[in-house]
């Protein structure tokens, strides 16, 4: 039997620009749209399939230890494990997990994780959008009230705050030599978001991009279609 396919929150949003559309992560997603291969100074797009769960609890950080994950110091922060996961740490005992293309170290932590006492598995069905390019910062800040142009890589931080009404997760770092924020937020704002988000980026000179732009390992890990 084949498994039913998940649904992007922004699907019907992206439905609009014409992708050609491909599977990945069991997700249907916006491979490559009709503007990808040119030079854009702003680019938006669409990264809701990649895994993710949350863990929380007085027993979560040793929990996440014993299963090898590597731990962010402080409150606020994030870091990379050996196998490419995102782990950020967004109070003294929740986390957030994200694989990375074509990972599958949430898939095995999702399956280990059991509701104990300490220890709380916190569903993620976030809106996840990807925002690069080198006017980045001019659409923030007409969308945010927090300075992302003082962030330093040195100190990988996570903050949490509010983009044109909408709560969001948002985190900094370098893509192609570009500055590029991950974005994510409760799948139920994430059309408007986006809509509002591409709004501005085609008033600066930018639009949206497809996964592929984004990710090159993507191509192999998907089958491609036009429905």
């Amino acid at each position: 039997m084949t498994a039913a396919l998940r649904q992007s929150p922004l699907h019907d949003a992206f439905l609009t620009l014409r992708p050609v559309l491909g599977i990945v992560h069991g997700m249907r997603v916006p491979l490559r749209l009709p503007g990808d291969g040119g030079t854009l100074t702003l680019a938006l797009s669409d990264a809701s399939c990649l895994p993710r769960m949350g863990v929380k609890g007085p027993q979560a950080e040793q929990w996440l230890r014993s299963q090898g994950v590597e731990i962010p110091l402080g409150v606020n922060a994030w870091t990379r494990g050996n196998d490419g996961m995102l782990i950020a740490r967004l109070a003294r005992s929740e986390f957030f997990l994200e694989d990375r293309m074509g990972g599958t170290s949430v898939e095995r932590l999702s399956a280990t994780l059991r509701p104990a006492p300490g220890v709380y598995p916190v569903t993620r069905q976030d809106a996840a959008l990807v925002l690069t390019g080198a006017l980045v910062n001019e659409l923030l800040v007409q969308t945010c009230n927090v300075d992302f142009q003082h962030w330093r890589l040195e100190q990988p931080t996570v903050v949490m705050t509010s983009m044109v009404g909408v709560s969001v997760l948002i985190l900094w770092h370098p893509l192609k030599a570009q500055p590029c924020y991950r974005i994510w937020c409760d799948g139920t704002f994430g059309p408007y978001l986006w809509e509002t988000l591409l709004e501005i980026a085609r008033e600066l000179g930018g639009g949206a991009i497809g996964l592929e732009s984004l990710f090159p390992e993507t191509p192999g890990l998907v089958d491609k279609s036009r429905t």
